[in-house]
């Protein structure tokens, strides 16, 4: 079956927005996309949580929309919209009938061009309270919910830009003054450090008129700081052990590795190498444990894919009632050595690359999916022409690279591994948690 191919225009303006228009006129719907080349990483220590932070505010208001006003008339318009934050970029996006699309633009050009004109000291103290309470629900009182910062505590030394999660430190964010948090913004919110993606129902002559009309005037920050060194090892040179006493109805185990970055054509056969242990039904681990065995409730494998030094490729196995921890373990990391001792067979490779294509080609099916890959590989890799590269990659892995990939990162010293037991009854060892590096 032919990959359909995404045809679309890439331009500067002046002032260094970068606009990416793609036509689409298979249903009379509109994306609008705006990355900001600026995550978690991009923040310095004592100062965190200020990417995710902006998250909230950029909802607030701003010179010509009241607060929580942005929301209300794209959904008046019909449409939907959100925005999330990483380690390396934040992105706001709407979708919305056709007819509605200079709505978005401006909306966009609004809150980068003139987000400080709203920005009081009440609007930032009410997000702080916001931040927090997501803080308590998501991470700290959420079964498991810590997982990830600990992970990348771990996989990161404390000196690196990805050991702290995007969510940040509540003490900083309650040390942040307002000109704190205005600078951020001053800094990374320009036009040069964004690229804005449309993709849909649209005339791109007429796109770019409006993008020039909104965004045009806006001026670009000609003195964005430059990142730390970001290198890293391959491996990290240990295994790390942690046992968290938590309130979780089950015990899980977490086992993390660093991988190669996004880009790394190693990085394409550990997406497949996920897929062989862990998409699905058929797959080595869960037939395992879940199935065959009856070890575990459920297993995952999947990577989260960074550009500064390293990426991750983490999994767990969610403990059956009454079976040993440390079987599930034992079983889940022999999965995963027998893996990259020993390529996998022709079959296995071939359902891997087709739960690779389902996904990629049904996500590329939408409008909003295609505008945010669009904007991604433009602010990650300069190359928004990714997108319609990246599947046949994914299709050219052979067993032997997903051997080696597994080789290269499922070792011992390379090798995270986080425990989640529940919490006695009566509430003891609330904080007991218990470090081995071995």
């Amino acid at each position: 079956m032919p990959v359909p191919v995404v045809e679309f225009s890439d331009e500067r303006l002046a002032n260094g927005l970068r606009l990416i228009v793609a036509q689409d006129h298979l249903a009379p719907v509109v994306a609008v996309n705006v990355w900001y080349n600026v995550g978690s990483k991009h923040e310095v220590e004592g100062k965190t949580g200020f990417a995710h932070l902006f998250e909230h505010v950029m909802f607030q208001g701003s010179a010509n929309v009241g607060k929580a006003e942005h929301m209300a008339l794209v959904q008046a318009a019909g449409g939907t919209l959100n925005g999330t934050t990483w380690l390396d970029r934040t992105n706001y996006f709407e979708t919305l009938p056709s007819h509605q699309l200079e709505l978005a633009i401006w909306l966009e050009a609004d809150r980068m061009g003139t987000l400080l004109d709203a920005l009081s000291q009440e609007n930032l103290d009410n997000q702080r309270e916001v931040v927090k309470n997501e803080k308590r629900w998501s991470y700290d009182n959420r079964p498991y919910g810590t997982w990830n910062e600990k992970l990348l505590g771990h996989l990161f030394p404390h000196e690196h830009p990805y050991h702290h999660p995007t969510i940040g430190s509540m003490e900083d964010l309650d040390a942040a003054s307002l000109d704190d948090v205005k600078d951020f913004f001053r800094t990374w919110y320009a036009p040069n450090n964004a690229v804005l993606s449309v993709v849909g129902d649209c005339d791109p002559a007429q796109v770019r008129a409006w993008a020039e009309r909104y965004f045009g005037p806006i001026p670009a920050n000609p003195a964005l700081p430059p990142l730390p060194d970001m290198s890293l090892p391959a491996i990290i040179g240990e295994e790390r052990r942690e046992v968290v006493e938590d309130r979780v109805p089950l015990s899980r185990v977490y086992v993390g590795f660093r991988a190669p970055v996004f880009g790394d054509r190693r990085l394409d056969a550990l997406d497949l190498a996920a897929q062989l242990l862990a998409g699905g039904k058929g797959s080595r681990l869960h037939r395992r444990l879940v199935r065959e065995e009856r070890l575990a409730q459920d297993v995952a494998v999947f990577t989260l894919p960074f550009i500064g030094g390293a990426s991750v490729c983490v999994g767990w196995a969610t403990v059956r009632p009454g079976v040993d921890v440390a079987a599930v373990e034992a079983a889940y990391l022999e999965e995963l050595e027998k893996l990259a001792a020993e390529a996998p067979t022709d079959d296995e490779l071939a359902r891997a690359k087709a739960l690779t294509e389902a996904d990629e080609l049904g996500a590329l099916a939408r409008v909003e999916e295609r505008a945010d890959r669009l904007s991604m590989y433009a602010t990650l890799f300069d190359d928004p022409g990714l997108v319609n590269t990246l599947l046949q990659r994914y299709l050219s892995v052979t067993t032997e690279q997903i051997r080696d990939a597994a080789r290269t990162v499922f070792r011992a010293d390379n090798r995270v591994v986080l425990t989640y037991v529940p919490m006695p009854a009566d509430g003891a060892g609330t904080d007991a948690e218990h470090e081995v590096a071995a």
